[in-house]
């Protein structure tokens, strides 16, 4: 359940508002922990007296950038989630698939590395949404997000001439381009049991095809072969609009 303050009023801010719920939403599905926490957004965060001096901070670069800051209240509460001693756990890798949630609700884009960082500017700044995460024991922690301002959006559609013409400064820059057999979940305990001769099973069957995406963006399917004793992914699909991507 969440409860926030009102939106803003004008229309540019009430859509960055809505983006922000949407990103601490995800993030509270993913946190790891028995219980999901609710979100309660604090309309004024100056007035806020949190440990924000200790938070996980990254950058999100895409589609719509972000400064993003999640302050954890007691850190134990991730390695006991987690399975794993707290001596072992490295925070930032134990919220990253938490933290990735949350951007992917942003668009396409790259998220940076996660580290420790004082929040307090990010958390006084203009535009920034403050969330705390509170379960039945109490306040667990904060979110903070502060999207980066976009540029104006021509008031007619552009045509398509320009719009080659743009993509063609960036022809030249190199993107991610990944092929996905599978996945799976493991906990934190069953990964440090692994050893050399140990078989992990994917959430796919032999013969499916497999994922090509870039920069995380699935953009196609294709079959895994080799060409000279070397691993290669032959095309057998392209998805609808592949630009969207960029």
């Amino acid at each position: 359940m969440t409860s926030t303050a009102a939106a803003p009023g004008t229309a540019s801010a009430t859509r960055d508002y809505a983006m922000q719920v949407a990103a601490v939403e995800a993030l509270a599905d993913a946190l790891p922990g028995a219980e999901r926490p609710s979100v309660v957004h604090h309309e004024s965060p100056e007035q806020l007296s949190g440990p924000f001096s200790v938070a996980l901070a990254a950058e999100f670069v895409g589609v719509r950038s972000a400064d993003i800051a999640l302050v954890l209240n007691d850190r134990t509460i991730l390695a006991e989630a987690a399975g794993v001693d707290e001596a072992l756990a490295e925070p930032a890798e134990l919220v990253r698939p938490a933290i990735e949630a949350a951007s992917a609700t942003l668009g396409v884009g790259v998220l940076g590395d996660i580290t420790e960082a004082d929040a307090s500017a990010l958390v006084a700044a203009t535009g920034t949404a403050v969330f705390e995460l509170t379960t039945a024991a109490g306040s667990i922690g904060w979110f903070a997000i502060r999207l980066h301002a976009t540029a104006i959006a021509p008031a007619t559609p552009a045509p398509a001439a320009p719009t080659t013409g743009n993509l063609s400064r960036i022809s030249n820059v190199e993107m991610a381009l990944t092929v996905e057999i599978g996945r799976t979940r493991m906990a934190v305990r069953d990964l440090l049991a692994l050893e050399p001769g140990a078989v992990v099973e994917l959430d796919r069957s032999a013969g499916t095809p497999a994922d090509i995406l870039l920069n995380g963006k699935l953009i196609a399917h294709g079959d895994v072969v080799v060409v000279d004793q070397d691993y290669a992914v032959r095309i057998t699909r392209i998805l609808d609009n592949p630009e969207a991507t960029l």
